[in-house]
């Protein structure tokens, strides 16, 4: 007897979880055992941050159900009261859909409301990145959900290690690599970047325009949440170095979190006495075109995620400030260092003099979508755990 499609519903809740999942969703939808159900959330609705349901919706992924929970602001109820909207909403939406499955992404607040719903509601939990080692408060969230979720689809085998240790199942650890990668496989192979006029017209903010022809870097620079006083101060230190190397750079607004607005205030001062002639302000872009642009530059600078893993896979130099990455696994690209001005501009002159490196894998092989959705569509659901020892 053929039994129905497993009801699959993924969760969305910020700009860089669609990057991370897109190739999940991809085939998730190409496969005939299962439906597909997909939930926007949070900062993934707002257009502070891009709009990526938006994104995803021109890339035949749109929303089943949105989750309008995004309390925007500075200050210490911001998350927490986002979270608890997240988990009241995501409650109504999951009784809306009757998913089988409930798939969360990573370690972001809004993803632990996604992940109490599904616990409370009795309805498996599969989660993705889990067992990674990070600094800020993402490690106590990510493992947190590690303890609610019953699927675990993680990157590498450090990280199912940690998992298991953690006293979860061996039986419901899989290492399937990080989808991410997958975009950054096909990206660089499909496509050239788009033209600077184009680049500029359909992402772009605010600031000069200059010629990337003859390079250019990244910038990706967050607030550490666990210190967010010091956020002003360390990205006038990242921007002084980006001014004084002078190589034209697109620099990207931070994620929604607790001082973002000192990100953002420290940007607009510094602009106010400076000219930055060489600098401009990009805003949220698709996931494959953002690869492309990474791919073709000549380094990244600051303390995103996306310098450890993506970058390591495209051989793309990466300058790491800071500790929000503090344990995560590195490939051979990056460059440590701390948020004094000078360090970062020797680590970026170092970088943009090293040109591009040799690829590492330690994040995946770019064939992880469909991985996932087989364990996605396959594996026994439980909901019921004990610990193992």
């Amino acid at each position: 007897m053929t039994r129905k499609p497993r009801k699959v519903c993924v969760f969305v809740t910020a700009r860089p979880s669609y990057a991370r999942v897109r190739s999940v969703l991809e085939a998730l939808k190409a496969r005939q055992d299962v439906e597909l159900q997909i939930v926007a959330a949070a900062s993934a609705l707002s257009d502070s941050y891009g709009n990526v349901a938006n994104v995803m919706a021109t890339e035949g992924f749109a929303p089943d159900a949105t989750v309008d929970s995004l309390v925007e602001g500075e200050g210490h109820l911001d998350a927490p009261e986002t979270t608890a909207r997240g988990l009241s909403l995501s409650s109504k939406v999951l009784t809306q859909l009757k998913p089988d499955l409930v798939v969360t992404i990573a370690d972001r607040y809004e993803t632990l409301a996604t992940a109490i719903a599904a616990t409370y509601m009795n309805i498996p939990l599969a989660h993705l990145q889990g067992g990674e080692v990070t600094g800020n408060i993402d490690e106590k969230v990510r493992h947190a959900i590690t303890k609610l979720a019953d699927l675990h689809l993680v990157s590498g085998p450090d990280a199912a290690r940690r998992v298991e240790r953690m006293g979860e199942n061996v039986e419901s650890i899989f290492t399937t690599g990080c989808p991410s990668i997958d975009i950054a496989r096909l990206a660089v192979t499909t496509a050239e970047r788009l033209p600077d006029a184009e680049l500029y017209a359909r992402f772009g903010i605010s600031g000069a325009q200059p010629d990337l022809s003859g390079g250019y870097i990244v910038v990706m620079q967050h607030p550490v949440t666990t210190a967010h006083a010091d956020a002003g101060a360390q990205t006038q230190a990242t921007l002084e170095a980006v001014d004084a190397l002078g190589l034209p750079a697109l620099w990207f607004a931070p994620n929604v979190d607790f001082g973002a607005d000192a990100t953002n205030a420290a940007i607009r001062v510094y602009r106010e006495a400076h000219a930055l002639e060489h600098v401009h302000f990009m805003q949220n872009m698709p996931p494959d075109e953002f690869i492309r642009l990474l791919a073709g530059s000549r380094g990244i600078v600051g303390n995103s995620s996306v310098a450890i893993r993506e970058c390591a896979f495209l051989g793309v130099p990466a300058v790491n400030i800071g500790d929000r990455q503090d344990g995560r696994d590195r490939g051979p690209n990056v460059i440590d260092t701390t948020y004094d001005g000078a360090e970062i501009q020797a680590a970026l002159a170092e970088n943009v003099a090293r040109g591009k490196l040799e690829g590492a894998d330690n994040y995946g092989d770019g064939f992880s979508g469909p991985r996932i959705a087989q364990v996605l569509a396959e594996a026994p659901l439980r909901f019921h755990k004990r610990m193992t020892y």
